[in-house]
């Protein structure tokens, strides 16, 4: 380890601010720059592109928070699947690090960011050479397509890389994190455009693009079965919105007190979904990498992943991975087996992954019973009627933790696999994130201005 750590050292990074706690509007400051920012990147192409074969996979663009095209195409994708693998590493036991210590935590960071530059460099490559991002083919075979080749992937290390630095100042200068940052701007952009874009669509010209405006316009021809299939994407939407800000209200409350202080205490939350949005962000970002590695395969000559007819996967496992309109195909009556069994098989695999995930995110983020009951103890703070003890704690807080870590894991999977299944404006898993994000968001901005405004609020959540 002593090379790596050596590695680890010297990597740039972020410097977090001196001060304890940064006020409200410092931290807005910087979450809106780095937002403004990434819109800016999304509309930076890259020089020298001639065939973008991925420009087709919009949903999964979204997903990974990128702008297939630009130089932020690789988005937040590298930076999800070092995660991914450094948990599984962690997770089973190979990469044995103690992170409850202040050291162990910072040499997980480091190796997640080293992973990261790793995935960077490997999937800007790979969506050159593949010929996901490529220069145009009339170049093919001269010195001036492999000049362009290399120009291509250096621009998506740079964006990889710029990306990355703007997760980082989000996390230690503003709210919540660049990656669900980058989720939700791409998740509420499209809802918007998709709802209320007056722009010719590019498959039916004759047909206005929104959703909204196309209701009223098949309306007025007389368009059923458009004018409820349209209905049926609104609904839908409302639908996932409501049930997603219901159960990110659900919470187990712990009554605590101050064992110095007498007649005070605390409610401690739990949310029902315990670990958020995470697991869905990685079951999501794992199968959008692995329909687009199915395509640039595909296009080598080597379908070991499964075959496209045009944007739609048509065999193998992208075709299981692939999430069926169940509400469009009932309304035009082509609802049938391989569709429920693709939907059945879709939904599981959401169950399982966002379960797998849900475990190593609390057993990694220091949301396991032993980190929460030492941070209660720290602050002062015991169950009332229970000796103050941390295992008595820690072993009270595990009845809790462990059932809604699985649960609350499975719960956000199903959901997020039914609302994809229902053909809702933007993808339903994306609808799901955005929600999540926003809401958890909005609580972290209440509470960071409840504490600017009130000293002796900020006193007490210190």
């Amino acid at each position: 380890m002593g090379l790596l750590d050596k590695i680890i050292g010297n990597l740039p990074e972020i410097k977090g601010p001196k001060q304890k706690r940064l006020p409200f509007k410092e931290k807005l400051k910087w979450t809106l720059i780095v937002l403004v920012l990434f819109f800016v990147l999304g509309f930076v192409p890259l020089f020298g592109l001639g065939e973008n074969a991925l420009q087709q996979f919009e949903f999964l663009s979204i997903i990974l928070g990128a702008s297939f095209g630009s130089i932020i195409s690789l988005g937040i994708g590298p930076l999800v699947t070092a995660s991914i693998v450094l948990q599984l590493l962690s997770g089973t036991g190979i990469l044995n690090l103690d992170l409850t210590t202040t050291e162990g935590r910072q040499r997980f960071q480091g190796l997640q960011k080293v992973l990261a530059i790793f995935f960077i460099i490997f999937e800007g490559a790979v969506y050159v050479l593949m010929g996901g991002l490529a220069p145009s083919a009339a170049l093919a075979g001269t010195s001036l397509y492999g000049q362009l080749q290399m120009i291509l992937i250096f621009q998506l290390i740079l964006g990889g890389i710029l990306i990355m630095f703007m997760d980082e100042v989000v996390s230690k200068w503003g709210f919540g994190s660049g990656i669900s940052l980058f989720i939700a701007a791409g998740v509420s952009q499209q809802i918007f455009i998709r709802a209320f874009n007056f722009l010719p669509s590019p498959t039916n010209p004759e047909m206005m693009a929104g959703a909204i405006p196309a209701l009223f316009q098949s309306l007025s021809i007389g368009d059923i079965t458009t004018a409820t299939l349209k209905i049926a994407a609104i609904v839908s939407t409302i639908v996932v919105f409501l049930i997603c800000v219901y159960c990110q209200a659900m919470k187990v409350e712990i009554p605590l007190s101050f064992g110095k202080v007498r007649g005070y205490g605390m409610r401690w939350p739990l949310n029902f979904f315990y670990t958020s949005n995470i697991p869905v962000i990685l079951v999501a970002a794992l199968m959008a990498n692995v329909q687009l590695f199915a395509r640039l395969l595909e296009s080598w000559g080597w379908p070991i992943l499964g075959t496209f007819a045009g944007n739609t996967p048509i065999s193998g496992v992208v075709f299981w991975v692939n999430a069926p309109n169940v509400v469009q195909g009932i309304i035009q009556g082509s609802f049938g087996g391989i569709m429920i069994g693709q939907a059945l098989v879709y939904t599981l695999i959401f169950i399982l992954g966002s379960t797998v995930f849900s475990i190593f995110w609390m057993q990694t983020a220091n949301m396991d019973a032993k980190s929460q009951a030492k941070q209660i103890m720290s602050s002062g703070l015991q169950i009332p009627g229970f000796r103050r003890d941390e295992r008595v704690l820690e072993k009270i807080l595990s009845r809790y933790i462990w059932p809604l870590t699985i649960v609350g894991g499975a719960s956000v999977g199903l959901l997020a696999a039914l609302a994809d299944l229902t053909g809702a404006l933007s993808q339903g898993t994306g609808i799901l994130l955005a929600v999540m994000i926003i809401y958890k968001l909005y609580e972290e901005i209440a509470k960071q201005h409840m504490m600017d405004m009130h000293p002796a609020m900020r006193k007490f959540m210190e």
